[in-house]
C-alpha cells in the first residue's frame, strides 16, 4: 500500500468518524427535546392530579356542611362516590366541576350555608380552578408541541425508537379528531 492509499483510508475513516459524531449530536439533541416536552407534560399532570385531589377533599368537606343543613337530600352522593371509581383526570375534573356548580346552587337556596368557613372553602376551590386552568393549558400546549415533533422527520424516527406516541390533550381528544 502506497502513501496516497494510506492517506485516503485515513481521510475516509476520519470523515466517517466526523459524520457519526454529527449524527450522534443530532440524535442526542432530538432525544433531549422529546424528553423535555415529556417532563413538562408529566409535571403538569402531577400538579393537575394534586389539584384535583385537593378540590375533591374540599368538596367532600362542603358536602358535610350541606348535609347538616339539608337533611332530606344528598346532592353530592354521586360525586363523593367518585373516589371508589377509576376514572381519568379529565372525567374527574368534569365531575368535580359539576359538583361545585351544585354546591353553588344549594348555597344560593340555603342562606344558612353562607358562613365564613363555607365561603373560605369556595374561594379555595376558585384558586384551585385557576391552577387547573393554567396547568391544563400548559399541558395541552406542550402536548401539541410534542405531537408535532413526533410527526416530523427525523424526530419521528427517534420517537419511534424510544416508544413515544401521539398523546391526547387533557380533554381526551387527539390531533386526529375531526
Amino acid at each position: 500500500i502506497n502513501g496516497d492509499t494510506k492517506m485516503n483510508l485515513f481521510e475516509i475513516i476520519l470523515l466517517l468518524i466526523i459524520i457519526l459524531g454529527i449524527l450522534a449530536i443530532i440524535y442526542a439533541t432530538i432525544y433531549n427535546n422529546l424528553v423535555s416536552y415529556k417532563l413538562k407534560i408529566e409535571k403538569a399532570e402531577g400538579i393537575i392530579d394534586e389539584s384535583l385531589r385537593q378540590k375533591y377533599d374540599i368538596i367532600a368537606k362542603l358536602n358535610i356542611a350541606i348535609k347538616k343543613v339539608v337533611t332530606k337530600k344528598d346532592y353530592l352522593k354521586e360525586y363523593i362516590d367518585l373516589k371508589d371509581k377509576r376514572i381519568t383526570n379529565y372525567d374527574l375534573d368534569r365531575k368535580l366541576t359539576e359538583a361545585y356548580n351544585i354546591i353553588l346552587e344549594v348555597k344560593n337556596d340555603h342562606e344558612e350555608l353562607n358562613t365564613k368557613e363555607f365561603n373560605k372553602d369556595l374561594k379555595e376551590i376558585d384558586k384551585i380552578n385557576e391552577t387547573l386552568t393554567s396547568c391544563k393549558t400548559y399541558f395541552n400546549n406542550n402536548t401539541s408541541e410534542l405531537n408535532k415533533l413526533i410527526r416530523k422527520v427525523p424526530t419521528n424516527i427517534v420517537a419511534k425508537i424510544h416508544g413515544y406516541k401521539i398523546k391526547p390533550f387533557f380533554d381526551g381528544k387527539n390531533m386526529q379528531d375531526a
